[in-house]
């Protein structure tokens, strides 16, 4: 029995030895660890059909990568222009801008003053804005022509999720792993992003 135990081990401190062994073990160890470490300055963003739960858009993006949502407000005839970035996981509103299709400059309103100004009417511009968000649902209609650009990439909800449909964008902070895979995706497949 002596004899079978000092080969058991004999093998187990052998394979140990296998460079491709090590190798292996040590990759898959470093996977698992970045896999659960959340990457700085990455945000996991993504747009999916209510109704049906399809992926419309699923991004990988550096924290501050410019995001814009265009619509028109029907109700009072404005041109809407949110202005977005990312940051650690967060979309985070800066700019607002409801103007008149006209082309009269909209005036400069505080920040404060949004929340109140989406609901009662009125051309204006916000800058400075600090609103977060990690959910939001969006019901597209047939006069608002909702289109949201994330890179260099046009997302126009109608045409996703037709008139009446609903989009809900969610944002995350982004692991590691992701962020090494996301990078890796853009250098070497660059329309893939």
């Amino acid at each position: 029995m002596s004899a079978a135990r000092n080969l058991s081990v004999r093998s187990t401190l052998r394979g140990l030895t296998n460079p491709r062994k090590v190798l292996l073990s040590g990759a898959l160890c470093l996977a698992l660890f970045a896999s659960q470490i959340n990457a700085p300055d990455w945000t996991r963003l993504e747009l999916t059909d209510a109704q049906t739960g399809r992926t419309i858009v699923a991004a990988t993006l550096r924290d501050g990568e410019p995001i814009v949502l265009m619509w028109r407000n029907s109700l009072f005839d404005l041109d809407v222009t949110e202005e977005f970035v990312t940051e650690n996981g967060v979309l985070i509103q800066t700019a607002v801008t409801f103007a008149d299709p006209r082309g009269v400059p909209p005036p400069a309103v505080a920040p404060g003053d949004v929340d109140d100004l989406y609901h009662t009417g009125g051309a204006f511009s916000a800058r400075g804005l600090r609103r977060p968000f990690t959910r939001i649902a969006y019901r597209v209609s047939e006069i608002g022509n909702p289109q949201m650009t994330i890179g260099a990439r046009v997302i126009e909800f109608k045409r996703e999720v037709g008139f009446g449909g609903s989009i809900v964008l969610t944002t995350r902070a982004v692991n590691v792993a992701e962020a090494i895979v996301s990078v890796f995706a853009a250098t070497i497949l660059p329309q893939a992003r």
